[in-house]
């Protein structure tokens, strides 16, 4: 995809790394439009001079209002980027855990096909156009303290495989970004010293997503061995390295 000039929704982008990529691609000369569910932080960014609109991926008629509201001020849109997601830890031998799986997947999966759905007909209507997909590292390599999460992730990149074969032939690519662990915080940097600085994540993104043709999977080099475990026969020692994070769980000391 060029970069340079394209214009580009993202939803899920008022914060972390959703927002430093509506930076990235507003720098290299893109048009760039930030849905969200939080119109405080929507305010903030349209005072910055984004363009901004409100969306619950949740919902189906908050996703229809939002590409309603994208198209009739960008006809020419050309990109979506399905950044919306949650992670929350669970344990499985507490039922309780469920409403929080389901939250996930709601929001993750689910969400990811809601704003897919809404933008296919005007992005194979073009002949021309990028979908592109965020996973994680998690989806290849799961994390034991987040298996919902992971699930979730894994269902978004098998659904992005199909959705690649079936968009084969109208002109519009789909991508999948992999990140890993990447710092948003400084909280999250203190609490995760292996996390990527956004920053450096972020310059490595941009730089994929700009070779020509653009590659099926962003693979940043931090995520490469989330991504190969099960082809170079580290997958059961990392599962169960992860899987130490476990004892952090309230009764697993």
């Amino acid at each position: 995809m060029d970069i340079t000039r394209s214009t580009v929704f993202i939803a899920g982008a008022t914060s972390g790394i959703g927002l430093e990529l509506a930076r990235r691609f507003a720098a290299a000369g893109s048009s760039v439009v930030i849905g969200g569910r939080r119109t405080d932080l929507l305010d903030e960014l349209a005072a910055d001079g984004f363009d901004t609109v409100p969306i619950d991926v949740t919902a189906e008629d908050s996703v229809a209002r939002a590409r309603d509201t994208i198209l009739r001020g960008h006809p020419d849109l050309d990109t979506i980027v399905t950044m919306s997601g949650i992670a929350v830890p669970e344990d499985l031998r507490d039922p309780a855990h469920f409403g929080a799986a389901r939250q996930m997947i709601d929001t993750n999966l689910l969400g990811t096909i809601r704003v897919i759905d809404a933008f296919t007909p005007h992005l194979v209507g073009r002949g021309d156009g990028t979908v592109i997909t965020v996973t994680s590292g998690i989806g290849f390599l799961p994390f034991p303290l987040m298996p919902t999460y992971a699930a979730s992730k894994a269902g978004v990149h098998a659904y992005t495989e199909a959705l690649r074969a079936q968009l084969a032939g109208t002109g519009v690519e789909v991508a999948e970004l992999v990140p890993p662990a990447v710092a948003t915080t400084e909280e999250q940097a203190r609490l995760n010293p292996r996390a990527l600085d956004l920053g450096e994540f972020a310059t490595e993104v941009m730089d994929l997503l700009g070779a020509d043709p653009t590659p099926r999977e962003i693979l940043v080099k931090g995520v490469l061995m989330h991504r190969w475990a099960e082809r170079d026969g580290t997958y059961d020692d990392l599962v169960a390295q992860r899987s130490q994070a476990l004892a952090t769980l309230p009764g697993r000391q």
